[in-house]
């Protein structure tokens, strides 16, 4: 009787071996080429998803696929675990953030081992442990003393919800990127990074990464947003000090009319006059509280503003103009001041009109003369200047440049370079994050906790209330301490870091996870650094990749280590997506809320609605476990990554979880009820068995055919999806392979049958591992070397050529079908016999008749 496939005695069975044998354990050595794979580490929320599943169903394809290639592949696993999750779960259900944080890390560490990933857990790191964030601090401490750490009152995003303050990159659309929640602007005393100092060489660079995706690279530029232009000094009336703008478009400096400041410029409070306060005070706070994107997205708000009673002076036409604060204008971008041009900017010529302020032509169309009185928008298109001056009749591009050149002999302006980029907000007010290393001192101002003192140990005994600024603050025993310069009573640094600190730099810490010495060995890092492959999705594309790649620069010029870019290529996975149902009374549904297309609930017919994104919100999630159980991990691994490619988005089908799961039941079959033919003979080898014909021939074309196409389909191209479908097809030729009467079809079949449990290895690593065995082999599938392509194998046909040499035949050879002039050729001229009938003369003319005759002329 055959042996039945029983995935989850064979998929226990295989993850024990290989955690007993540390299967996957990475050797620091030269002696290989080495490979650093690496998908996003996941925040440790108690359970993993489906998008977990194909994230790391990905990598370890690569991890497995480039060990049976022999090189030297590092593919670790972490937690990012410091977040306002467990601090929430602590508040709603009184369990302390460490328990609830390490719990879930157990459980999702045996949920990714069930899956049979190839991680090196012997370099896991956790970014809530005391051991991994020293060297936050630490690191911390080194950019603080290279002037890249820096702390400053200013507005800051802040989150009602959350009770903390967020980055910018954290702000979308409005909203709170983690809860949705409005934010608000506030002044806060913050820490930042100073990434702004690399902002032209990140900007740079991305035009030296061709292995990241495009869209990802132009996210990227425009996060950092560089404009050429002028800044241009506008003196205040009556007074010797200027309000500073940043234009990139000089060439309408002479259309001015009005100034327009945000609501948080400083300047605001010394320029309004005293019979504006009122007004002004009224209308800033009522600025400070919209959503800075409706700030941000003109055509979402009415123009507002309000004048301070002050003017400025064009340096250029020593016009007076007046001073409003704006509702449009934002102290994150320029100077937070905006020379306003109705005429040529959209948004100014709406406020124009509201406010009743002039309109001064300076750039026509060709040929036409445009009339203020008869605009009815905007005009913001190249053309002739006017109304400028010495610069009339230029064209306005060509006038941009000399403009500036005016400004800068007559110092109101010189030519500047801006960026959207804005330094890194890192200090956040909660608990469960990694304290700042710095100390207040009356007597010695700010001081940095010295490295022999570190790690600052976040306390366990602070009452987590959700409301207020930092916890740490109440915790007297954390924050009251002495100082290390005088000894004097001094306080803590209460806020902690933004948590995208902590995911900055693990890659590195994966190298050297252990050194008590430094965050990462020079040498290490210089053997495994950059990342060759980075996995994760493309939402990170301005926050942690963004990051990631500063911290890397900063630490390269910290000389911790001497690269430019963290990671060489990276593959941004599409999403899992599943249909919603929703009731009509109830809502979205669960599979199990609906039975015979019907709410169980209310009886009412449920609507089929459309694919989206799995969401636990939306009722739509799969559970990996459920899915695992069933069908097992392999199964499961393999229809994530055949039902789509990867940089797709996958629609999730449980038919088509149920076609994986047979199609590894025929691979199963296919061995196993074969297995006595199999094991009584070697595999097929060309250079000792000799020739084929006839379908031994077919099967050994296609085997290898399906070895040649995976090879490139797995590696040069991450098409896992067609690599699945040509071992499909191989299996499927295999099964039509049934009269095998030679000792030479055994061969073949015994060839093509391992071929399939090696191609299948990557992706489905257990039932691979499972048979490799029963075919006798005892080295692992994942130390086995990859199927070498016979190339001559890929050529099923041949045909032969008449060699004809001054009009006589002279020789005959055998070339593959089909084959080019050029290719023909050169066998030709290694051909015996053309050899002997060329030596020492010229070949003046060759004519290939193709599959047919060669007419050669020589002298």
């Amino acid at each position: 009787m055959t042996e039945k496939y029983d995935h989850k005695a064979i998929e226990s069975q295989w993850q024990s071996v290989w955690e007993k044998d540390k299967a996957f354990s990475t050797k620091d050595t030269v002696e290989k080429e080495k490979y650093y794979v690496l998908e996003m580490f996941p925040y440790p929320s108690g359970k993993i998803h489906m998008g977990h599943v194909r994230n790391y169903s990905i990598g370890d394809v690569i991890s497995r696929f480039l060990m049976m290639r022999g090189k030297n592949v590092l593919h670790p696993m972490g937690w990012d675990s410091f977040g306002l999750p467990a601090e929430n779960a602590a508040i709603q259900h009184g369990i302390h953030p460490a328990k609830w944080t390490y719990e879930n890390i157990e459980n999702m560490k045996k949920q990714l081992m069930r899956m049979g990933l190839s991680y090196d857990w012997d370099r896991e790191v956790a970014t809530c442990s005391p051991e991994y964030y020293r060297w936050n601090q630490w690191l911390f401490l080194k950019l603080y003393e290279k002037g890249l750490a820096y702390k400053k009152r200013s507005s800051v995003n802040w989150c009602p919800g959350c009770s903390t303050v967020l980055a910018n990159e954290q702000v979308e659309d409005g909203l709170c990127w983690r809860c949705d929640s409005v934010v608000e602007i506030k002044e806060l005393e913050q820490w930042f990074f100073k990434i702004t100092e690399y902002a032209e060489e990140l900007l740079d660079c991305t035009n030296r990464m061709p292995g990241w995706p495009e869209k990802v690279l132009i996210m990227q530029r425009n996060w950092i947003g560089k404009s050429t232009g002028a800044e241009v000094y506008f003196r205040l009336e009556g007074s010797d000090e200027s309000i500073k703008i940043f234009t990139t478009r000089p060439d309408t400096l002479f259309g001015v009319t009005f100034m327009s400041l945000a609501a948080g410029h400083p300047a605001i409070e010394k320029i309004t006059t005293p019979d504006r306060r009122e007004e002004v005070e009224k209308f800033v706070a009522k600025v400070k509280g919209e959503s800075k994107n409706q700030r941000i997205n003109p055509e979402d708000i009415v123009k507002e503003g309000v004048f301070t009673g002050t003017y400025c002076i064009n340096p250029l036409t020593g016009d007076k103009v007046p001073v409003y604060v704006a509702n449009f204008v934002l102290m994150e971008y320029g100077t937070g001041a905006v020379m306003a041009v109705p005429a040529h900017d959209q948004r100014d010529f709406e406020f124009a009109k509201v406010y009743g302020l002039p309109i001064k032509v300076v750039i026509n169309p060709a040929d036409v003369e445009l009339d203020p009185a008869s605009m009815d928008k905007a005009y913001v298109d190249e053309g002739i200047m006017a109304n400028s001056g010495i610069f009339d009749g230029l064209p306005n591009t060509a006038a941009m440049d000399a403009i500036i050149d005016h400004l800068e002999e007559k110092k109101a302006g010189k030519r500047s370079i801006n960026y959207k980029l804005r330094d890194w907000g890192i200090s956040r007010q909660r608990y469960w994050g990694c304290p700042i290393p710095m100390i207040y001192c009356d007597k010695c101002g700010t001081v940095p906790v010295p490295d022999d003192q570190l790690p600052v140990i976040l306390p366990e005994n602070v009452v987590l209330t959700g409301k207020g600024l930092s916890p740490l603050a109440s915790a007297a025993d954390f924050a009251n301490v002495k100082c290390p310069n005088c000894g004097s009573s001094a306080r803590r640094e209460t806020d902690t870091m933004d948590t995208f600190v902590d995911s900055s730099w693990y890659f590195l810490r994966y190298i050297s996870p252990k050194n008590d010495r430094l965050p990462f060995d020079k040498n290490e890092a210089r053997y495994w650094m950059p990342v060759d492959q980075y996995i994760g999705g493309i939402e990170h594309a301005v926050l942690h990749l963004l990051y990631s790649r500063f911290f890397t620069k900063a630490l390269r010029d910290l000389g911790l280590h001497d690269f430019d870019e963290p990671f060489k290529n990276l593959l941004t996975q599409g999403m899992v997506c599943k249909e919603i149902v929703k009731c009509p009374e109830h809502g979205y549904l669960y599979p199990e809320e609906v039975k015979d297309g019907k709410c169980v609930m209310c009886g009412k017919a449920a609507i089929i609605g459309a694919v989206e994104k799995m969401s636990k919100s939306k009722k739509n999630v799969v559970d990996p476990d459920k899915i695992i159980s069933r069908y097992g991990a392999d199964t499961t691994r393999l229809f994530s990554l055949f039902a789509a490619p990867p940089e797709k988005d996958l629609d999730w089908n449980e038919e088509g979880v149920e076609g994986a799961s047979r199609f590894l039941g025929r691979v199963w079959r296919l061995v196993v009820e074969n297995l006595e033919e199999l094991n009584r003979t070697a595999p097929y080898n060309a250079s000792k068995d000799g020739s084929l014909e006839g379908a031994p021939k077919d099967i050994h074309h296609v085997t290898h055919k399906t070895i040649s196409k995976v090879t490139q389909d797995i590696g040069e191209r991450f098409h896992f999806n067609t690599a699945i479908s040509s071992i499909m097809e191989l299996v499927n030729a295999l099964y039509q392979f049934q009269n095998r009467n030679s000792e030479i079809d055994a061969k073949v079949f015994r060839e093509a049958v391992e071929a399939v449990v090696l191609l299948i290895a990557p992706f489905a690593p257990h039932i691979s591992e499972e048979l490799w065995r029963k075919l006798g082999h005892d080295t692992p599938v994942f130390r086995t070397p990859w199927p070498a392509v016979n190339e001559g194998a890929l050529v099923k046909e041949e045909v032969t050529i008449v060699i004809q040499i001054n009009g006589k035949v002279r020789s005959k050879i055998s070339v593959p079908a089909g084959s080019g002039e050029d290719a023909v050729k050169e066998l030709v001229m290694k051909d015996e016999k053309a050899v002997e009938w060329t030596k020492g003369k010229e070949v003046k003319k060759f004519v290939y008749v193709p599959n047919k005759i060669v007419n050669m002329v020589v002298a």
